[in-house]
């Protein structure tokens, strides 16, 4: 018997500093830190209001072997919008979908939704993203927001 899957309510990532992550998460990022477990090189972020979905980070020390991963925040079209100005406040370089700098948010089609990305300290590519109305359309594939506009105006 399969449980109806409401939402994602967590995910985790490894850090190589954890005070320097929660200064970026807390500080930059504007993510409330909800809890640290200084024994346990762990701190956890509430994602929106407290108890709707967290972030958690975890010190992994510095290795040889680093790992990157992606996770993808929820926001306004109008947070993704402003995204990329928000970020250079922050001294946070905004990116495209190929990881290039940008300062325009680019359209996933086949779902279709609104990102910018761009990286924390230790690498990981993080998403603001916002699902747009209408019709998927994925023979559009990856394009830029104004080349949506000028399809969707």
């Amino acid at each position: 018997m399969a449980v109806d899957i409401l939402d994602l309510f967590e995910a985790h990532l490894p850090v190589s500093d954890l005070d320097r992550s929660i200064a970026f998460y807390r500080d930059r990022l504007a993510l409330p830190l909800a809890h640290v477990v200084a024994e346990r090189q762990a701190a956890f972020f509430w994602i929106g209001s407290p108890g709707r979905a967290m972030l958690g980070l975890w010190g992994a020390g510095r290795g040889p072997q680093h790992v990157t991963l992606h996770v993808a925040f929820r926001v306004s079209v109008a947070g993704v919008l402003d995204g990329a100005a928000a970020l250079e406040r922050e001294g946070i370089t905004p990116l495209g979908f190929d990881a290039e700098p940008t300062r325009e948010p680019v359209v996933l089609a086949w779902m279709p939704a609104v990102a910018i990305f761009f990286r924390d300290p230790d690498g990981h590519l993080l998403e603001y993203l916002a699902m747009l109305p209408g019709e998927p359309r994925p023979d559009l594939g990856v394009m830029s927001w104004s080349q949506w506009q000028a399809v969707h105006g």
